[in-house]
């Protein structure tokens, strides 16, 4: 159900869906012009773009032939960069495990007065 807030009652009031986007009952004004050139260079239509607009190789073949090969896990196919990636991904989450756990050990544990 859509609402519309009632001049004459000063409260919500229900309406039909046309007169609850447009408030107290006003119209919106489309003008029929079209809007002033803000700019004068030309513009490039959706249609004048080519379908591959890149000076770049594609390099989709080659990948897919470096991921289907041997059995090396998928996270640990591009060698060195993903190699550094990993182990620093679990130094980190051990690190922080072991640094819950102590933390955990020194709250369970009653302070000396």
């Amino acid at each position: 159900m859509y609402y519309k807030f009632s001049g004459f009652t000063q409260k919500l009031a229900g309406a039909w869906a046309s007169d609850a986007y447009i408030p107290q009952g006003l119209k919106p004004v489309v003008s029929t012009e079209a809007p002033p050139i803000i700019f004068a260079t030309p513009t490039k239509l959706t249609s004048d773009y080519t379908a591959y607009d890149f000076a770049g190789k594609n390099k989709v073949p080659e990948l897919q032939k470096l991921f289907q090969s041997d059995s090396v896990p998928i996270h640990l196919k591009r060698g060195l960069p993903d190699q550094m990636l990993y182990r620093t991904t679990m130094a980190l989450t051990l690190g922080g495990t072991i640094y819950c756990l102590i933390a955990l050990y020194m709250a369970s544990q009653p302070r000396n007065k």
